[in-house]
């Protein structure tokens, strides 16, 4: 059977995050997807070896995900079918580094607010780290949450985001039934 592997870097201050209290969390990821973890921490750059292709897709979209600053049981989600990354570069919003607080700012809200009300409206999990904004949740809700946070870095009224998230959630429930 042939051997996949992906190569990855990911912040210092995050190996041990990934590698866990004695190890634990890099173990049990490698239990759980049969595969082999590599972490050379002095560098920060991570090896997942494996035979399933799809299998080894997911770990690395967890490394990244714990690397972009999610904490590992929300990372594991992606081993679920449906579940997906996502990462919004601010750099795409700024036109010079001074406004790059200001932009995570907006979409952090006072004391975490409007995050939490993008996540709650769009069932995802959302990590602002460095000069990304990691989302994580099933595929349209992504979507959803990728373009409010888009809206906001540009600008838009955080009442207006939160109005078309609310109206997109309830044409979501009607359109279950």
């Amino acid at each position: 059977m042939a051997e996949y592997s992906y190569d990855l870097k990911i912040p210092k201050e995050r190996i041990a995050v990934l590698i866990g209290k004695s190890g634990e969390v890099k173990k049990a990821l490698e239990e759980t997807t049969n595969t082999r973890i590599d972490i050379d921490s002095h560098e920060g750059d991570v090896t997942v070896r494996g035979e399933d292709p799809l299998t080894l897709f997911s770990v690395r979209d967890i490394i990244r995900a714990i690397a972009r600053g999610f904490n590992p049981e929300i990372a594991q989600l992606l081993l679920k079918q449906d579940y997906m990354f996502e990462l919004v570069e601010l750099r795409d919003f700024v036109k010079n580094k001074n406004q790059m607080p200001r932009i995570k700012g907006r979409i952090i809200g006072k004391e975490g607010k409007a995050r939490a009300i993008i996540e709650d409206l769009t069932d995802t999990y959302i990590c602002v780290y460095g000069k990304t904004i990691g989302i994580i949740g099933l595929g349209e809700d992504v979507a959803m949450a990728r373009r409010a946070i888009e809206s906001l870095a540009a600008g838009s009224p955080h009442n207006s985001i939160y109005k078309w998230l609310e109206k997109k959630k309830r044409e979501n429930r009607l359109t279950e039934i």
